[in-house]
């Protein structure tokens, strides 16, 4: 027992002289670098398209590669495809389960998936379905709540759970490829890289998480802050990873210096965050809030609000940008779906 306390005290100064050594690397600040350059415009989002059909809480939601096309989950059973242009929904598929909380749609455009606290990822593919046809897959290894559900491609899936692990599986084979292992507590979201080499985790163990796909192995361990991590999004150049925590505070950490370079907050008292998303250039960054119906849009650069998307009755649970940087569609407790522009 000696000797174990030796190693743990032991791993926590080298912990902390890490800790030191990055914090002595960080001499400035996005921002503050960023002082110079010309500051936006604020954002004038407009409403272009409400997506009608879901019947309670919608909890997830997500684009399809470049396509027009996204894919939302809702406690009323039912996850439908929409065509985000003419509205149409071109699925509507009865969930295994209503106690949906995460869903993802293939870049493709051919698969969907979705998953909660049935603690199953059901997946579908929209060639041979109909609205009440079987999953092609039920991916059964977790033993806690699916939190986030990501396509790699049309036969690899990423999946995070309550049960503090996030699984890469293989849909060929029906297998769990790669099970990833560091988190201490329920990890709650999941971003992949635009390369899809790695992906991030962030949990209510307060930290962030990289990982590489292909070895399995942790990358590094961002120590968010002193609440639960909800929401994580890669930055689209693939160098940077934004957090939204609990304490209602947005932050940009750089993965190359591993080091936080932005944060963006509202006040002291802000409510905690639920969802993230970039542009496709990477200089606004929007967040949605759990006790706000509104999505704000901040300067990446230099960590200034542009702008307040309103047009949600309740909590927006979940908020994405199309491949082509076009659109932005937030997803709602109201029931609806809105595409804004």
């Amino acid at each position: 027992m000696g000797d174990t306390d030796a190693l743990i005290k032991e791993a926590e100064a080298l912990k902390e002289t890490i800790r030191a050594n990055l914090k002595g690397s960080a001499d400035t600040t996005l921002a503050q670098f960023a002082n110079d350059v010309p500051a936006l415009q604020n954002a004038s989002l407009k409403i272009r398209r409400t997506l009608k059909g879901h019947l309670s809480k919608i909890y997830a939601m997500q684009w399809s590669g470049d396509q027009p096309t996204l894919a939302s989950a809702s406690q009323d059973g039912r996850l439908i495809v929409w065509n985000a242009v003419t509205c149409l929904k071109m699925h509507a598929i009865a969930l295994p389960s209503n106690w949906v909380m995460c869903c993802g749609y293939s870049p493709s455009g051919d698969f969907v998936a979705s998953g909660g606290l049935d603690n199953i990822c059901s997946v579908w593919n929209l060639k041979n379905t109909t609205n009440n046809s079987k999953p092609l897959r039920e991916l059964s290894s977790h033993t806690g709540f699916l939190s986030g559900c990501r396509f790699i491609d049309n036969n690899r899936v990423i999946t995070s759970s309550g049960d503090h692990t996030c699984i890469l599986w293989d849909l060929e084979t029906n297998t769990n490829v790669t099970t990833f292992r560091s988190h201490d507590a329920d990890v709650m979201n999941l971003s992949i890289s635009p390369d899809t080499s790695t992906f991030v985790s962030g949990g209510v163990d307060k930290t962030a998480i990289t990982w590489d796909i292909n070895s399995g192995k942790r990358i590094f361990q961002y120590e968010v802050s002193n609440s639960d991590v909800n929401a994580v999004s890669f930055f689209p150049g693939g160098n940077a990873i934004a957090t939204g925590s609990e304490d209602g505070i947005a932050r940009l950490f750089d993965i190359r210096a591993r080091n936080l370079l932005n944060t963006y907050a509202l006040n002291n008292n802000a409510p905690p965050i639920t969802s993230l998303a970039f542009s496709s250039s990477g200089r606004y960054l929007f967040s949605s809030y759990a006790a706000d119906p509104d999505c704000l849009v901040w300067d990446t650069l230099k960590a200034e609000r542009k702008g307040q998307v309103q047009g949600h009755q309740k909590r927006i649970t979940s908020v994405g940008v199309s491949g082509d940087g076009a659109a932005l569609c937030t997803a709602s407790w109201d029931t609806f779906m809105k595409i804004w522009t």
